[in-house]
């Protein structure tokens, strides 16, 4: 785990050294234990690296560089089968000098090119810088688990593992309204926008090659490309435990000290059931706990620990974390209305006392039907009757924060002219429906969430909570061989006729987990932000709501007053939207903007 920054100038202009030093300085927190830069200021590039320390601790240091010299590679993240490749490597002649995965890649490049990361089974974000092809390469993981941003503005491209270290190099832009715009639907951002007009994310299994005569972008990964097939519910266990089993045990390839995020839920129990096979000693569990049973999972993290004989740490923290929102907002470097980033950074900080690397149950909601919608929205009176179209709409306008005229009514009349004709369904939603069009319903509505929700924000809760207190998350669900197992099961597997969710999957870990973790009822790690807002905290709500420069610049004051009143007074509950523009005023403000 690591944090990367560099730049590309077309006409080989070298970029000043203090902002390059400053990029790598934004991203201190991703790597504190140690950094380095490649420079060739004669050709306009450099790339830079902030390194967090997890494999081979004294020989990994980056970039790597090849022998003549010509080639220089930095990551964000882990190549979890670079022992087999290395070993493949050195069975063709190959000279590896480290343990490092980076070395790995850098080997893999030089043979065989950028359609080397087809071989890579990780999370990564990669930058290659090509004196041969005199160009720069930029890629990023199958499903975004690592971020990547870019700035291009014709002359120069900068980019960086957070906005931040962009930031430190150009000059500051403006806001980007048509990124509001979304995120008053989605209550994120979505990729490829930024909240800065022409910062842009790096779409996952996506790389670009900036040369001096342009750009090219090309995706080399993509899950619709899987087609649903028939199973026995024997044999897809058995491919599923298989499967899990494996990306769990190359998860814990680490010379550091390692873990496990633990609420008792039934994927963070099957993960740390798979680790507890694996490893000699007890696996190091953590998780946090209320004393608001409503939120409480410490009884649930408590008994698997107990079952899988689990070192199990747990804190019973405060439940208001609302003080700690602007510092969060300013390690996501843009807006987020999730309010589970507050424990998610809670439960890292407990965590980073005791190891470097976590392991987590992210991804199994969104490739196994984990959440309630799915069933209330599938299982819905009429719904077989949709065509694809109304299906997909409808399916949209259940997971958007405001409708297209709840969001219209809430502008000031010259934004809404502004962004007239920007439809958030055509724009970031309808593309990945197009491509899921082969699958049935239910892998439709996962598909659409896999590309929007997961890397959008999911993802981003562990990577920047994680890399606040400078630990690292694991994924094993992200796998990309569960991903596209996933995908290859039909929507029956997962959601069955009567509602039940990841329907197959807790019929599989149920002997390895128990019946009651296996099929206990999912409960959300949130915080109760909408109670406070009607009472305890609406003082402060009302004032930072009035308060805000951007929300007064692109708001109806009236029509922001009426969500407050009518959430108040309890005549709806507006907790998602308020929440929403909260977190819009705390970033904005945290900003400066």
């Amino acid at each position: 785990m690591c944090g990367i920054y560099g730049y590309w100038d077309r006409a080989g202009q070298p970029l000043q050294s203090d902002a390059l030093a400053a990029m790598g300085e934004r991203l201190r927190h991703r790597g504190p234990d140690d950094a380095g830069v490649w420079e060739q200021p004669g050709r306009g590039v450099a790339i830079g690296n902030r390194r967090l320390s997890i494999i081979d601790i004294a020989g990994g240091h980056q970039p790597f560089v090849s022998d003549d010299g010509r080639i220089a590679v930095v990551q964000n993240g882990e190549i979890f089968n670079h022992v087999e490749l290395a070993a493949q490597l050195r069975s063709q002649g190959a000279r590896l000098d480290t343990q490092s995965d980076t070395e790995v890649i850098l080997r893999l490049y030089e043979r065989e090119g950028i359609a080397c990361l087809r071989r890579l089974n990780g999370m990564f974000a990669i930058a290659i810088a090509d004196a041969r092809e005199d160009a720069l390469y930029l890629a990023r993981d199958r499903i975004g688990v690592k971020p990547l941003y870019f700035h291009d503005d014709g002359a120069r491209m900068v980019f960086g593992s957070e906005p931040k270290a962009i930031l430190a190099a150009i000059t500051r832009p403006t806001v980007d309204l048509e990124a509001i715009h979304h995120y008053l639907t989605f209550n994120y951002i979505p990729a490829p926008w930024t909240v800065w007009q022409g910062v842009r994310h790096l779409m996952p299994g996506c790389w670009m090659r900036f040369g001096r005569a342009g750009v090219q972008t090309q995706r080399w990964w993509s899950l619709a490309a899987q087609r649903e097939q028939e199973h026995r519910f024997e044999d897809w266990s058995e491919e599923f435990l298989a499967i899990l089993d494996d990306a769990t045990r190359i998860r814990l390839r680490a010379d550091v000290p390692f873990g496990a995020f633990l609420s008792g839920g039934v994927d963070s129990s099957t993960i740390v059931a798979l680790m507890a096979r694996h490893v000699q000693q007890p696996v190091r569990t953590f998780c946090i706990g209320f004393a608001d049973p409503r939120f409480d999972e410490s009884a649930w993290a408590a008994q698997a620990a107990a079952r899988f004989g689990c070192d199990h740490t747990l804190e019973v923290a405060e439940l208001d974390m609302l003080q700690r929102w602007p510092q969060v907002l300013a390690h996501l470097d843009q807006p987020h209305g999730d309010a589970s980033f507050l424990p998610t950074l809670r439960v890292s900080e407990l965590a980073a006392k005791h190891v470097k690397v976590v392991l987590t149950g992210d991804g199994g909601d969104e490739l196994f039907a984990g959440y309630d919608k799915y069933a209330q929205l599938l299982s819905a009176p009429g719904v077989d009757q949709l065509d694809a179209g109304a299906f997909q709409r409808g399916y949209f306008e259940s997971i958007s924060l405001f409708t297209p005229a709840a969001r219209n009514a809430l502008y000031r009349p010259e934004v809404a002219a502004r962004l007239a004709g920007i439809d958030s369904f055509e724009a970031a939603a309808k593309p990945w429906f197009d491509e899921a069009a082969h699958f049935d319903r239910v892998n439709q509505a996962l598909y659409l969430d896999m590309q929007l929700l997961l890397c959008g924000n999911n993802l981003v809760k562990p990577d920047r909570m994680g890399m606040a207190v400078s630990i690292e998350a694991r994924t094993p669900f992200l796998d990309w061989r569960m991903m596209e197992f996933a995908f290859r099961s039909r929507g029956g597997t997962k959601l069955a006729a009567d509602g039940d969710k990841k329907h197959w999957y807790k019929r599989a870990v149920t002997p390895l987990i128990g019946h009651d973790l296996a099929h206990r009822r999912k409960q959300m790690f949130t915080v109760p932000v909408g109670e406070w807002f009607r009472g305890e905290s609406y003082p402060w709500l009302a004032q930072l709501l009035a308060g805000s420069d951007l929300l007064q610049r692109l708001f109806a004051p009236a029509a922001v007053q009426g969500l407050l009143e009518r959430h108040r007074n309890g005549s709806a509950n507006h907790t998602r939207e308020l929440r929403a523009l909260a977190a819009l005023a705390l970033w904005a403000d945290g900003a400066g903007v």
